[in-house]
């Protein structure tokens, strides 16, 4: 993974989501337009906290977030998603 330029800020993590699912176990193929959003990814970069609450994740964690959390962002030709860490569900 190439050095990011972009350093969150305060309690903000930066995630890269994991790329849909193409077809099903049984191997149907699933249209772009029916591809379900992700709701996985991996934290590419982290904010310092605040002065109340410091980090609990790291940069490589697999977290799990909500549906509609975050702001999209594409920065270099790759999606990412910006978040505060109270949007994330789970480091898996």
């Amino acid at each position: 993974m190439a050095k990011l330029k972009i350093k969150p800020l305060a309690d903000r993590v930066l995630i890269e989501p994991a790329k849909a699912e193409t077809t099903t176990v049984s191997g149907i193929i699933i249209p772009d337009t029916a591809q379900e959003k992700p709701q996985k990814g991996i934290v590419v970069a982290v904010g310092n906290g605040t002065k109340d609450h410091e980090m609990s994740v790291k940069i490589g964690d697999q977290v799990l977030y909500g549906k509609y959390s975050g702001t999209e962002l594409k920065f270099e030709g790759t999606d990412y998603l910006m978040m505060r860490e109270s949007d994330l569900l789970a480091i898996i």
